[in-house]
């Protein structure tokens, strides 16, 4: 077995350990991020997302495929629609990006505001 079909194995077996971690299937999106390799972003049924590195996009390929997840071309829409975030998201977009607190919860606002 090859170094990156081992890989491809390895990142399967995570992906299906976050499957059922998350309701139980996943779906993903791959993304090229230069030499570093390729990122597969995974959201789980449960709406939790979470991502894993790949040396390249052939070995996400091949980890997805043994995984048996749907892969989408892109983040958006479908996928992007599941993704549930919760405080400790909302902290690190809104609190340390913008320079607010660490920890800081979102604005809360009435409906339709």
């Amino acid at each position: 077995m090859a170094d990156s079909s081992k890989r491809a194995a390895r990142l399967a077996k995570e992906i299906g350990d976050f499957a059922r971690r998350h309701g139980g299937s996943a779906e993903g999106q791959i993304a090229y991020v230069g030499q570093t390799g390729a990122r597969i972003a995974l959201v789980g049924a449960d709406g939790t997302w979470g991502d894993l590195m790949a040396p390249s996009v052939e070995t996400a390929r091949q980890a997805t495929e043994r995984a048996g997840i749907t892969v989408h071309d892109s983040f958006a829409g479908e996928m992007a629609e599941k993704v549930r975030t919760g405080p400790y998201e909302w902290s690190r977009m809104a609190g340390i990006q913008l320079g607010g607190q660490h920890g800081a919860q979102p604005e809360k606002r009435p409906a339709g505001a």
